[in-house]
C-alpha cells in the first residue's frame, strides 16, 4: 500500500503543479512525467491481478480495480487474458500477449495492416486496440463478458470491470465538460497515450528483440518452463524503481506470485539454478536510449513464424523488410 500512496501522490502533485504553473515550458514536462506515472500504477495493478500485492483476494479486486480504472483499462478482463498469457508463456497457439503470426494468418494480412503492425510508432499505441479486438487471428473483447476470452463464471466478473471502466469514462467525459476538452487533454489525454506507449514498449521487449532469436514453442515441446525462460529481463536505469522493476521479467514469469519489491533480490537466488539459460540484461545508462534500437531491429525482422513444427522462431518478411528500411532511410 506505501507504493499506492506513493504513486498517487506523485500523480496528483504533479496534475496540481501543471494546473499552477500552465506554460508550455512545463507541459512537456508534465505528460512524461505524468505518463510514466499512470504506467507505474498501472504495474500496481498489475500485481493485484497476480495476488502478489495482497493475500486478501477482496483487496486485491479493490485496489486492482481503483488502479487500472483510472488509467482506463478494464480491471477483471485485463486480469483473466494475462493470466491465459501467464499459463502460456513461449506457446504459439496459445499465449495471448504479442503472440506471434503464424504465417497463413499473416500472409492475409494487407500491406497497410503489415507496415501498421512493424512500423515505429504504430505498434507502441496497439494496446487500446487489443483491449477492445484482441491481436489478428483471435476473436473477443475485454470489455465483452459473453467474449470466448472468459468462462461462464467469470462473466460477472467481467461485467464488474467494465462498469468500473464506464464510470471512469463518463467522469472523464464530465470533467472535460466542465474545464474544457482542449485542457482536459493537456491533464490526461496525452499523459494516457505516454502510459501506452510505456506499456505496449515493455510488455513487447519482454518477449522479444533480444539480440539472439529465441525460440517459440507448440505441442509437446512446449512446457510452462521452457516458455517461461523465453522471457528477457531488460535494464530501465533510473525507471527501474518508478515502474517497480518490472523489467525484471523472467522470475516474474517463472513465480508471479512474488511481489515486485522481492523481484531483484529473487533473480539473484535465481540465476545460479537457471544458469546457461538467463540471459543477463544489458546495462542502461540514466535513460534506456539503447532499448530503441532493440524495438526498431526485432519490429524490422520479427515478422511471424512457420505454420508447423514445435520449435520455431521469428521469419522475416523480405518485402516488409525493404519498405521498412526505405522509410528509414528517407
Amino acid at each position: 500500500m506505501s507504493y499506492v500512496f506513493r504513486d498517487v501522490s506523485v500523480v496528483f502533485a504533479l496534475a496540481a503543479a501543471a494546473v499552477y504553473c500552465n506554460n508550455w515550458l512545463f507541459w512537456p514536462i508534465y505528460w512524461f512525467a505524468q505518463g510514466t506515472m499512470f504506467w507505474a500504477v498501472f504495474v500496481l495493478g498489475h500485481d493485484c491481478g497476480h495476488g502478489s500485492f495482497s493475500d486478501n483476494a477482496i483487496l486485491n479486486s479493490v485496489v486492482g480495480h481503483i488502479l487500472h480504472s483510472s488509467v482506463l483499462v478494464p480491471y477483471h478482463g485485463w486480469r483473466i487474458s494475462h493470466r491465459t498469457h501467464h499459463q502460456n508463456h513461449g506457446n504459439v497457439e496459445n499465449d495471448e500477449s504479442w503472440v506471434p503470426l503464424p504465417e497463413n494468418i499473416y500472409k492475409k494480412l494487407d500491406t497497410s495492416t503489415r507496415l501498421l503492425r512493424f512500423t515505429v510508432p504504430f505498434p507502441l499505441f496497439a494496446f487500446p486496440v487489443y483491449l477492445w479486438y484482441r491481436s489478428p487471428g483471435k476473436e473477443g473483447s475485454h470489455f465483452n463478458p459473453y467474449s470466448n476470452l472468459f468462462s461462464p463464471q467469470e462473466r460477472k466478473l467481467v461485467m464488474i470491470s467494465t462498469a468500473c471502466w464506464s464510470t471512469m469514462a463518463i467522469i472523464l467525459a464530465y470533467v472535460s465538460f466542465t474545464v474544457g476538452p482542449s485542457h482536459m487533454f493537456k491533464l490526461y489525454g496525452i499523459p494516457y497515450l505516454i502510459f501506452v506507449i510505456w506499456l505496449d514498449l515493455v510488455t513487447y521487449l519482454h518477449h522479444h528483440g533480444h539480440e539472439q532469436k529465441l525460440p517459440w514453442y507448440r505441442g509437446k515441446e512446449w512446457s510452462y518452463l521452457r516458455g517461461g525462460l523465453t522471457t528477457v529481463d531488460r535494464d530501465y536505469g533510473l525507471f527501474n524503481n518508478i515502474h517497480h522493476d518490472i523489467g525484471t521479467h523472467v522470475i516474474h514469469h517463472l513465480f508471479p506470485q512474488i511481489p515486485h519489491y522481492h523481484l531483484v533480490e529473487a533473480t539473484k537466488a535465481a540465476k545460479p539454478v537457471i544458469g546457461k539459460f538467463y540471459r543477463e540484461p544489458k546495462k542502461s545508462g540514466a535513460v534506456p536510449f539503447h532499448l530503441i534500437n532493440n524495438l526498431i531491429t526485432s519490429l524490422a525482422q520479427d515478422h511471424y513464424v512457420s505454420n508447423s513444427g514445435d520449435i520455431v522462431f521469428y521469419r522475416t518478411d523480405l518485402n516488409l523488410f525493404k519498405l521498412l528500411s526505405l522509410a528509414k532511410s528517407e
